[in-house]
């Protein structure tokens, strides 16, 4: 299989990159949401994506690769008191595409297994797949509505259950959805656009040095994938150990009430409803201060991705017609300084 174009050769766009390092960190933070240009390397950032994540033991032979250490108890290959052997997996990225089928999505019955036996056996979906990884969505604002339904449950609850033909299945289903799309071919639904923990603009860039090393990079690839990744190899190598190093160091970084208190002051100041907002901002800010072997999350990582953090979450407000990265970038200078 070929290899994708690396990670660390992509050119520019550090706040997609970001968002997309962060949430590899902490996957409780609820996916990216990656809005912008078509051409900008939105899709190939997510797949590259995968090659930079350490692998993960999973329990042997279990179709939905669950962790040993904390087997779902929705999961009937791991019952309690059976004999668990684990192996080192790699992370799944799986893509969602738009044609796809609710039975392809969530599972269905195993029709060989079903004619040839006469067992009535599930064949596990894309949603199985994905558990413990990442489920990609190009141009999620044309994401069916049934499949948007069926997505918010699951999300939701972190199981699927798959009732049909007489099948009545339930396996858990907890994975980072990571979603792109064009604004100008439709606006995301409300409900599913409040799940993304983190939301990024990409846009053309502009600088002239920077469009000419990206047009090198991508022809260079073009020719020859594999030198080309070898060329990145070592930087590769290199920021999957930042992140490997940083998920350790997470369960320990603490966050001030201080801290916290100014993250409450800035939602409020932008009127976000609910507490998803400040909770995701923390969250996201914990995981920044782990990649910079920061035992302490500071105000400094707060102001690095309240922008993903929060744009998205802003009320529409009729007598204000600035956008709401704008609506962000003062509230931050007046709560935060």
């Amino acid at each position: 299989m070929a290899r994708p174009f690396p990670f660390t050769a992509i050119v520019g766009q550090d706040e997609m990159k970001r968002a997309l390092m962060v949430a590899a960190v902490d996957p409780t933070i609820g996916g990216v949401l990656i809005f912008g240009d078509r051409g900008t390397g939105k899709s190939t950032a997510v797949r590259a994506l995968a090659e930079l994540l350490p692998p993960m033991k999973v329990v042997e032979g279990c179709p939905y690769r669950c962790d040993p250490a904390r087997p779902a108890a929705s999961c009937t290959h791991c019952s309690p008191g059976a004999k668990l052997t684990s192996r080192l997996a790699p992370v799944p990225v799986v893509d969602l595409p738009l044609g796809a089928t609710e039975d392809r999505v969530v599972g269905a019955l195993d029709i060989e297994r079903a004619l040839a036996h006469g067992e009535k056996a599930f064949e596990p979906g894309l949603l199985a797949r994905a558990h413990r990884g990442f489920l990609y969505i190009d141009e999620v604002n044309l994401l069916e509505d049934h499949l948007v339904d069926l997505l918010l449950d699951v999300a939701a609850s972190g199981e699927n259950l798959v009732e049909r033909e007489g099948l009545s299945i339930r396996h858990p289903a907890r994975f980072v959805l990571v979603g792109s799309g064009n604004p100008e071919e439709g606006e995301l639904r409300p409900q599913l656009l409040d799940r993304f923990g983190l939301s990024v603009d990409v846009k053309t860039p502009t600088d002239i040095a920077m469009r000419v090393e990206a047009v090198k990079r991508r022809d260079a690839f073009d020719r020859d994938p594999e030198a080309f990744a070898d060329a990145f190899a070592a930087d590769e190598e290199r920021l999957r150990r930042r992140i490997t190093a940083a998920k350790k160091l997470l369960p320990r970084v603490e966050v001030a009430d201080d801290v916290r208190r100014r993250v409450a002051e800035l939602c409020v100041a932008l009127g976000t409803d609910g507490l998803r907002g400040e909770l995701t901002l923390l969250r996201a800010a914990r995981s920044m201060a782990a990649l910079e072997k920061s035992a302490v999350a500071a105000m400094e990582h707060v102001k690095a991705i309240a922008m993903p953090a929060l744009r998205h979450r802003l009320r529409r407000n009729p007598l204000d017609d600035v956008g709401s990265n704008v609506r962000v970038e003062r509230a931050l200078a007046e709560v935060l300084g």
